[in-house]
């Protein structure tokens, strides 16, 4: 069959294929092809050609036939590509960008041109019943080209595009709008403006940051959250900036009317009551607009089905991560033996955005980065983006270097969709798409709901001042709420007067509510607090036995898996543990152990972090992997003795993302150890948002009990400023009210006993665990620890000095220090020859461990001096923090000294040479006969027991 007999209707298509595959290479396509597109004038070089008639099947075509043919489908694949920018997306009614591609001159075509042609050439449901060409383009530009535009020409897969494509031009999701729906999508839209509306009188001047402009976000979400409990979603998390939080809180979260309004009433200050000079008595707390809330859903036949609203600083982006590992813990089994089992339909999570933030927070990149990830992914995550076309002050111009703020998303192939927030049907419509898109490919979606921001970025700025032309059009729109109500009252489905019945009727609950709210007294929310010293009375030793039986599971492969040859000598070295005195169990070695013995009690573990299968510095290697294919292989995931499961992942190369990702999983899976290892212990510094705002903050603003584990590897071994310091000093600078723990431990037993206490805290006590790893002592025969030390041993927050007890009435300095130093001290000949001088170190930082602090120092009845070494410069470490506390529990006329390096802007010199020399003086300076003159404190500071 020659080419030409191809050219009729049926068959336009195929011509598209092939002249675009021409055009782009004339060799990819059969000579007698190539030879009939060469014969061919292009357009540009021709006489507008006279209108066609129709091609009927059986009739050949003639090459202008071919032309419009191909003009008709290339103008259809325009319209679905790029109609998004003909698209009237601002209700604000700006002009859209336009594009030339979607104009028929472009094509080469006119009107009559495209009514003479088939529908059937430009394909898909909107050319179903058209009469022709024409009808079928004017159906595309009323799905493509109205109030909502479609971007998916970025996603590869052409499974998911056609999907999409059928999915929209078929509009099967404008379903089910009925007077009764229609009626509903009413009383919704009026209780989220006259909620709004009532706080904006009631409470003149208080920040609330409306969700005016953009209301359609609530329906939007119950919609969401319907189909998700009919789809058999066990579980919704919700992460939002404070754009409309309240709002969401009252009518997707079901918070209670008068408990907002006695969040404002708290607000204001009372110039009645008397100052109070006792400091903060109460619950440090957060504004109601960070607040987070749980409800459990009981609609459309879903007997229980919880929706958690995460809590959120103003740190906006920084919940995403967050609410992703939340999700992630709903999804896991994790109480059997292996790998966690996961069942992404278990849960979801949906994302709130903000247009500038969207663009604008590198938190959002490095956690869409997560979405495909073994360790992270979730299923798929509907976002979307509260659009107020304006950034606090800042127009977009500004604010970002694309046309949309949702185009970061294109980098992950994630759908994005356009849609203007006055749109009700629209927004619902998309909504539902979003859903079914998730459901059936398990990917990411975004909504961009584009509205705008009726009031200033908070209710008591002016925004006239910086985009007045914008707020002159704001000033005279009407609500979608009163856009609805016209529409429903034009068609008949309410009367004139129901709307403004609806407003009374919600105004009427508002004011009892404040009623309500005026009445309650103020309520007690401090978290409650933990019985003293459970932390120093758990025990941790695991019987001998067990810790063979373990270590001998540990060390089993299968018979056919083969390692590389110095790895299997290290892990044989592992084997032999019979005398239970000899310090043969190194740091890698001791955290195995730890693991095994808590999975063996029933606790589950997830790790991760850049390299933490292997170790940083191989000294883990939790992962195996056989040489020959390459297939790898869990010791700890195929433990005998294991009733609970084992996760451990090599995270991407992101700090932000995945601890806030790690933290949002502790905080859902309480009964889980989960701990995140940083490459270097400064690699914390990428991530002090999360650190900051939700680690160590989180149990007093929001009652947040994780207990996640931060290794952060610290230590001096001249690599240079970086990767020297895990930042110690910013951890006890922000330890307060019993919020975090803090330990510099330096024997692979003390880190043990320490990981075991954590796990058996998880629900009594939990609380972060801020641990300083080792880098050189992983492997020092000095940090090792004996068997022994493991089964009959305990955590010990001080460890003096061994020979002390020895030297009672010998000893007149007591050195005190924490971590590598103390190794470094006693390594040094001269530390053994100095019988005046004891060396203790202190393991646990915070809580600070006063009652052992001060029963060492009184075991030294002829102290004349205490020395406080460290290798970190004196404005970093600990010493800022140990000073006062440390003079508290000394005798008036027993001096304290420091010694270590001199303040610095930098923490470690930059060369290795420097560094021994530096490091030598701190040794030679703590043993020397004289000390420089000693520290004079006079800060009463309380000391944390």
């Amino acid at each position: 069959m020659s080419l030409l007999e191809l050219f009729h209707g049926p068959n336009a298509g195929y011509v598209l294929e092939l002249y675009e595959r021409y055009r782009q290479n004339p060799d990819a396509v059969d000579p007698e092809t190539r030879a009939f597109f060469e014969r061919w004038t292009p357009p540009a070089e021709a006489a507008p050609p006279p209108p066609a008639a129709a091609v009927t099947p059986g009739q050949v075509a003639t090459p202008v036939d071919i032309e419009r043919i191909v003009g008709a489908a290339q103008l259809a694949r325009s319209i679905r590509e790029l109609g998004h920018l003909a698209a009237q997306i601002d209700p604000l009614g700006s002009p859209p960008p336009g594009d030339p591609d979607l104009q028929l001159e472009a094509h080469g075509l006119s009107e009559a041109d495209l009514a003479a042609l088939p529908a059937s050439i430009v394909r898909g449901p909107c050319a179903e019943g058209a009469a022709n060409a024409l009808e079928a383009i004017n159906r595309l530009r009323e799905v493509y080209c109205g109030t909502i535009g479609y971007e998916l020409d970025h996603v590869q897969v052409a499974e998911e595009r056609d999907w999409l494509c059928e999915a929209i031009e078929s509009r099967r999701f404008f379903y089910g709008f009925n007077a009764e729906r229609k009626r509903d999508l009413l009383q919704r839209l009026t209780e989220v403006e006259t909620f709004e509306r009532f706080l904006h009188t009631t409470y003149v001047g208080q920040k609330r940051f409306s969700l005016e402009g953009c209301d359609m976000l609530v329906p939007m979400l119950d919609s969401i959250i319907r189909n998700a409990a009919v789809g058999g979603t066990r579980e919704v998390v919700l992460g939002m900036a404070h754009r409309g939080r309240l709002n969401v809180l009252a009518h997707i979260l079901g918070k209670p009317y008068a408990a907002i309004l006695a969040e404002f009433k708290s607000a204001s200050y009372d110039r009645g009551a008397a100052p109070s000079d006792k400091g903060n008595v109460g619950w440090a707390g957060d504004v109601k607009y960070h607040l987070g809330a749980q409800r459990t859903y009981r609609e459309s036949g879903i007997e229980s089905m919880p929706i958690t609203l995460a809590p959120n600083p103003s740190h906006l982006e920084f919940v995403n991560p967050v609410v992703e590992g939340r999700a992630r813990a709903a999804q896991e089994d994790r109480t059997q033996p292996g790998a966690p089992a996961q069942n992404e339909k278990a849960s979801l999570a949906v994302l709130i955005h903000g247009d500038a933030a969207f663009s604008g927070q590198g938190v959002v990149a490095e956690t869409l980065n997560l979405s495909r990830l073994r360790g992270y992914r979730t299923g798929g995550t509907l976002h979307i983006i509260i659009n107020n076309q304006i950034g606090f002050t800042t127009d977009p111009a500004d604010a970002r270097s694309t046309l949309y703020a949702s185009d970061l998303a294109k980098g992950f192939e994630i759908p994005i969709v356009h849609v203007n927030a006055d749109d009700v049907i629209g927004c619902i419509a998309v909504a539902r798409l979003a859903h079914a898109y998730r459901e059936r490919f398990g990917k990411d979606f975004v909504i961009d709901l584009v509205g705008y921001r009726r009031w200033g970025h908070n209710e008591g700025d002016e925004p006239s001042f910086t985009q007045p032309r914008m707020y002159a059009i704001i000033a005279k729109h009407p609500t979608v709420r009163e856009q609805w109500a016209r529409t429903l009252i034009d068609e008949g489905v309410i009367g004139a007067e129901d709307a403004e019945a609806l407003v009374a009727q919600v105004t009427d609950k508002l004011q009892a509510a404040k009623r309500e709210a005026d009445a309650r007294e103020a309520e007690d929310r401090r978290p409650t607090p933990a019985p003293p010293g459970l932390a120093r009375r758990t025990q941790t030793a695991v019987p001998a036995e067990r810790l063979l039986a373990l270590n001998a599971a540990l060390l089993n492969r299968p018979g056919d898996f083969h390692l590389e040859r110095r790895l299997e000598r290290i892990l044989e070295r592992r084997r032999n543990l019979e005398d239970a005195d000899q310090p043969l169990i190194d740091w890698g070695h001791a955290e195995a152990l730890a693991f095994a013995s808590i999975l063996a009690d029933g606790i589950p573990i997830r790790l991760s972090g850049q390299d933490s299968e292997r170790g940083t510095f191989s000294h883990r290697h939790a992962v195996l992997h056989d040489v020959a294919s390459g297939r790898t292989f869990t010791p700890l995931q195929n433990l005998p003795q294991a009733r609970a499961s084992f996760a451990i992942y090599n995270s991407p190369l992101s700090e932000m993302a995945v601890l806030g990702f790690e933290y949002g999983y502790s905080s859902h899976a309480p009964n889980t150890l989960v701990l995140w290892e940083a490459q270097f212990g400064d690699f914390a510094n990428g991530a002090q948002v999360i650190i900051d705002q939700f680690i160590v903050s989180g149990r007093a603003k929001w009652n947040q009990r994780p207990a996640l584990v931060l290794l952060l590897p610290h230590g001096y071994e001249g690599q240079g400023p970086e990767h020297s310091s895990a930042r110690l000093e910013r951890f006890l600078q922000l330890a307060a009210d019993d919020n975090i723990r803090v330990a510099n431990p330096t024997t692979a037993a003390q880190y043990f006993h320490l990981l075991r206490r954590q796990a058996a805290l998880l629900t009594s006590d939990p609380r972060p665990l801020i641990v300083m790893t080792p880098k050189s002592l992983l492997r020092h025969p000095k940090a090792a620890s004996s068997l022994r030390e493991l089964a009959e041993g305990h955590f010990q927050r001080v460890i003096d000095d061994p020979t002390g007890p020895q030297r009672l009435r010998e000893v007149t300095r007591l050195i005190l220090c924490s971590g590598k130093v103390y190794v470094d001290l006693i390594s040094t000949p001269e530390t053994a020859e100095q019988r005046h001088i004891a060396v203790a170190r202190v393991e646990e930082l915070y809580s600070f461990p006063a009652d052992e602090l001060r029963a060492v120092i009184n075991g030294y009845p002829r102290l004349r001096e205490i020395v406080w070494v460290q290798e970190e410069p004196r404005n970093m470490g600990a010493w800022s923090y140990i000073a006062p506390r440390l003079r508290e529990l000394l005798p008036p006329d027993l001096p304290l000294y420091y010694v270590g390096r001199p303040e610095s802007a930098t923490p470690a010199e930059g060369s290795l040479a420097e560094h021994l020399i530096e490091q030598a003086r701190i040794i030679r300076q703590a043993l020397s006969a004289s000390l420089d003159t000693p520290v004079t404190l006079t800060i009463n500071t309380q000391v944390d027991a």
